[in-house]
């Protein structure tokens, strides 16, 4: 049995972590909380700008301060940025203060999602997909080797997303509430 009373949503960008974290919280009674979004609001700047005065080295030590802070909560899920698996540190934290679950989705999913949203820094390049693909390979062992479940996004809607999480839980193997 999980005994954990959070839920930390991994995975690549585009992947729904954010929509899906709003409903699994709503269903589950939780606080929902986005990496993300606390960066902006406590820095005053969205996501590229930090990256063009702090490169991604900055964005990555903000995100790691907020992964540890956030998590030592209960009763949250978190979706968590893209790239918070890269740090050893942070997939530690992850594993050991909540319930892990990889929102998976193929890169041509990820583009088809993301081609419009100008707030990524990492695929404002002339070729995303192709930085989208790059970024699965290097990513997709370190979402795994942190999950608990991995459940696919691709051409989903989010109630059945939520639908299958909740479902394992229910199962009896992991209770959250």
């Amino acid at each position: 049995m999980h005994t954990q009373q959070n839920v930390f949503l991994v995975g690549p960008m585009g992947a729904g972590k954010s929509t899906i974290g709003r409903q699994l919280a709503t269903t589950l009674n939780f606080e929902f909380e986005d990496s993300d979004y606390i960066i902006q609001k406590r820095t005053g700047v969205d996501i590229p700008t930090i990256f063009e005065y702090e490169g991604e080295a900055g964005f990555r030590h903000r995100e790691a301060q907020i992964l540890n802070e956030i998590t030592k909560h209960q009763g949250i899920v978190l979706a968590t940025g893209g790239g918070s698996v890269l740090p050893l540190e942070n997939r530690s934290i992850l594993t050991t203060r909540g319930f892990v679950v990889y929102l998976y989705c193929s890169p041509e999913q990820q583009h088809e999602r993301t081609a419009k949203d100008r707030n990524r820094p990492l695929i404002r390049t002339e070729d995303p997909l192709k930085v989208l693909q790059e970024l699965m390979q290097e990513r997709d062992p370190l979402y795994r080797e942190v999950a608990d479940l991995v459940v696919s996004t691709e051409r989903r809607t989010t109630v059945s997303v939520v639908h299958e999480i909740l479902s394992y839980f229910k199962q009896g193997e992991n209770i959250l509430t």
